[in-house]
């Protein structure tokens, strides 16, 4: 009997993932089941993914072809390194957020636990599909199955009327990107017939239809990551979500996009002009800037997290748009260093964004709130859930020794090493751009220093919250297990960067294990140490060494000699939850700063209130200038038409004359 492949694996792997899911439809309104056997399988089909693609990176590509669908369209299935690289991210982290669903879904979260563990398992194979499809055919029926499944997660609790229309602006945008997806399909095909990849690959597109078939990519594919302006879904969706779905498509379902715009722009499409990465690069940088400053004024912390991933998500694309400029110029050394900090900080923010979403998961269920302005002192009644929150914090924020810090390390190397690229205008506006980068990198840490101080430190801000409780075991092994992965990314880089040097190779013909493995394991040199060197290990020494040092000397010196009183308030004697700075009042800078790019409702109160509350909210400018004419637009011809189809037959038999008689006109020779 023949071994089994890895893609025959994962194929098994997907039809795991269908089975459980309509497993929970044998007992549907049974929640002990779907959480606590369901989930937990579905954790384990996860590992085996994850697993499975780990092995098979680096490796020759392995094909299949499911007879199934339409006559004579079979399924062409294809596992090469590119996709090991996300299938690995879709095990690995799938397992730990299924996990922690296994104790989080309670009774009372909207759909039913049976049809809930069908939406969610469907939307785990489906994405696998879109990972391994080799044909646009069998790439859209999964994408489609994937935005689909993904709508009624969102939708979980629809009796709210606010959760269906976020679900409805999802799906209507993921669809308005499918179209432009499949529209680049059809370009890159050539009129050829032939829709497998493999046939776009041999076809010799002209300059002008390739950089139609780049474009319709970028805004399909955009339009499901959160590129501007069809970013509009994501802050809606993922507060509208349960936090474990939220966290699925921060962390994995975005990621499929971006693996759909490296597999067009890099291996199907053919040749790459220059300017498609600096289109890239300008639609990432403007995404991360909105994304970012948007995060720091949030009041709602899966919101604040929501704007966070738009952030990061156009820090992908600013990589990815450098990559192509460096392959259009042949700097095929700096476009590996590129690449490889795109799919690094893919795996990193898949760890941390994930670890993020399941936190709030923790402390929504403990608190009942979601509003950053009633939350404070969680860290006593819940530390777990509060230091590994912090791991998130630190790695979001891109600080040592943790993931996110290498990932935008080695990015900002790509873009120090630029000098010298053939244009003399990208030479002016490659360093604009790094400096974006660094402001979007300093702002993303003072976000997410808002986003921990206000829920877990201080003082609590409402009486319940001192009736908070801890995550429970399932939840806390969840978390862990995503901490755990930031922490191992964080601390011995090379080694995945070293396996990332497969799908480097595979899309640009050149890496950067040979360099790093020249230096051992525990230092990281993209390009040699003389240049750019980072010690992840002995950073993290340094770090426990100099706090274990700081709890000795306050121990050994100081102890019994501490005097506790209260901080010193300029003679105001009222030191309650009140005197805190509040989520509102700690982004009041940045809202007075870049007041423009905010849409801002402010609420004063009257001197007469009893109880002043000052509030302010904001919005986005492109609802106004954007999809409100849109939908204004489309109400109108959609009342014109109404008009148009009311009335009697008589009207409809004149229709029909007038029709005639204008064809007649236009078809006189």
């Amino acid at each position: 009997m023949p071994s089994l492949l890895a893609i025959d694996l994962l194929l098994i792997a997907a039809c795991l993932w269908a089975t459980i899911g309509l497993a929970g439809l044998a007992a549907p309104r049974n929640t002990f089941f779907v959480a606590r056997v369901l989930f937990p399988l579905g954790a384990l089909a996860g590992l085996l993914v994850g697993a499975t693609g780990f092995v098979a990176l680096g490796g020759a590509a392995q094909t299949a072809e499911l007879l199934i669908g339409l006559p004579d369209l079979p399924f062409h299935l294809r596992l090469d390194n590119l996709a090991a690289v996300f299938v690995i991210l879709l095990g690995i982290v799938s397992a730990g957020i299924s996990i922690y669903a296994a104790g989080y879904f309670r009774v009372g979260e909207g759909t039913a636990p049976g049809v809930l563990g069908l939406e969610y398992h469907l939307f785990l194979a489906s994405m696998l599909m879109v990972l391994l499809a080799d044909d646009a055919y069998a790439f859209m029926v999964s994408w489609e199955v994937m935005a689909l499944s993904s709508f009624f997660l969102v939708t979980t609790n629809h009796r709210h009327d606010e959760i269906r229309r976020a679900g409805y602006i999802y799906l209507l945008v993921a669809h308005v990107g499918a179209i432009a997806i499949l529209l680049s399909f059809g370009v890159m095909t050539g009129g050829a017939g032939d829709y497998t990849f493999a046939g776009m690959r041999a076809q010799d597109l002209s300059p002008f239809w390739g950089s139609v078939a780049f474009l319709l990519a970028l805004f399909g594919f955009g339009a499901k990551a959160g590129l501007l302006p069809v970013h509009v879904w994501l802050p809606e969706a993922h507060p509208a979500a349960p936090s474990p779905v939220s966290a699925l498509m921060s962390g994995v379902m975005l990621k499929t996009a971006i693996y759909g715009l490296l597999r067009v722009s890099l291996d199907l499409v053919g040749t790459t002009l220059w300017w498609w990465g600096v289109v890239a690069l300008a639609a990432g940088l403007l995404t991360a800037l909105f994304g970012v400053f948007y995060a720091t004024v949030q009041s709602d912390m899966k919101r604040l997290l929501a704007y966070s991933s738009i952030e990061n998500i156009g820090l992908l694309a600013v990589g990815i748009g450098l990559t192509l400029i460096f392959h259009s110029y042949r700097m095929e050394a700096l476009a590996a260093l590129a690449l490889t900090a795109v799919l690094f900080h893919c795996l990193a923010h898949a760890g941390f964004k994930s670890l993020l979403f399941l936190c709030t998961g923790s402390v929504l269920h403990a608190t009942k709130q979601r509003s950053l302005g009633k939350l404070g002192g969680l860290i006593g009644p819940m530390p777990w859930v509060a230091w590994l929150a912090l791991a998130g914090v630190i790695a979001g924020a891109g600080l040592p020794p943790l993931s996110g810090f290498v990932s935008e390390w080695l990015l900002l190397q790509a873009f120090l090493f630029s000098p010298g690229l053939p244009h003399s205008w990208l030479n002016m506006i490659v360093p604009v751009a790094a400096a974006a980068v660094a402001l979007t990198a300093a702002m993303a840490g003072f976000a997410l220093v808002k986003f921990y101080g206000i829920i877990f430190l201080g003082q609590m801000r409402e009486p319940n919250l001192k009736d908070a409780h801890d995550a429970c075991p399932l939840e806390k092994l969840g978390l862990v297990w995503l901490a755990g992965l930031t922490l191992l990314l964080g601390v011995l880089p090379g080694t995945m960067i070293m396996k990332l040097d497969a799908a480097t190779r595979q899309l640009l013909g050149k890496g950067l294990a040979d360099r790093v493995a020249e230096q051992g394991w525990w230092l990281l040199a993209p390009i040699s140490p003389e240049r750019a060197s980072y010690a992840p290990v002995l950073f993290l020494i340094t770090i426990a060494a100099t706090l274990l040092f700081g709890r000795w000397i306050v121990r050994t010196l100081y102890h019994g000699r501490v005097r506790h009183s209260p901080a010193w308030d300029c003679g105001y004697h009222f030191q309650g939850p009140r005197a805190q700075d509040t989520a509102e009042g700690f982004s009041q800078p940045i809202r007075r700063i870049f007041g423009p790019m905010f849409r801002m409702q402010r609420h004063f109160p009257s001197i007469r209130d009893r109880a002043p509350i000052y509030t302010v909210k904001v919005e986005d400018h492109f609802w106004y200038w954007l999809y409100l004419p849109i939908a204004r637009l489309a109400g109108g011809i959609s009342a014109l038409i109404a008009r148009v189809q009311g009335g009697r037959i008589a009207v409809y038999l004149m229709y029909s004359f007038v029709t005639l008689i204008l064809l007649l006109l236009v078809a006189r020779p």
